[in-house]
């Protein structure tokens, strides 16, 4: 149990769920917005029972050819976030293999997302998430 636990008192945002990785603890507002997009591109499809058609299948272009895999990459990350978080409006996405220099050096995929919180007329301030896709290699 967390030294400090969080109680309902704690939690200002109508948009919040618990953080990964932190027992205890929540994310609010935008970082909660930012949790979920990860969430989403790193779930493969059908890997969830209770929702077969969650996540991005990103896994399936790992043979492509680079020129043809990150295109389809940004295309399937698009479909799946626009379906699975209408909170967020893409503004753009970029696939970028992860050159370290390391023995795995290309095998792991910065998916760079920007945004904007989707309030409907009111333009909103641009967001960018960066999530490293570790051992999707193309």
């Amino acid at each position: 149990m967390p030294a400090n636990p969080v109680t309902l008192a704690d939690i200002r945002s109508a948009d919040w769920s618990l953080a990964l990785g932190a027992i205890g603890e929540v994310v609010q507002g935008i970082a909660d917005v930012e949790q979920c997009l990860g969430i989403i591109v790193t779930t493969p499809r059908g890997s969830d029972p209770l929702r077969p058609t969650f996540g991005a299948n990103i896994w399936r272009y790992i043979d492509f050819p680079i020129s043809l895999a990150l295109p389809a990459i940004v295309s399937e990350l698009t479909s799946a976030i626009t379906m699975w978080e209408p909170r967020a409006k893409l503004v753009s996405v970029t696939a970028q293999p992860v050159f370290d220099g390391s023995s795995q050096s290309g095998a792991h995929l910065d998916m760079t997302l920007n945004w904007q919180l989707n309030l409907g007329a009111a333009p909103a301030t641009v967001q960018t998430t960066t999530v490293t896709v570790p051992g999707a290699a193309v």
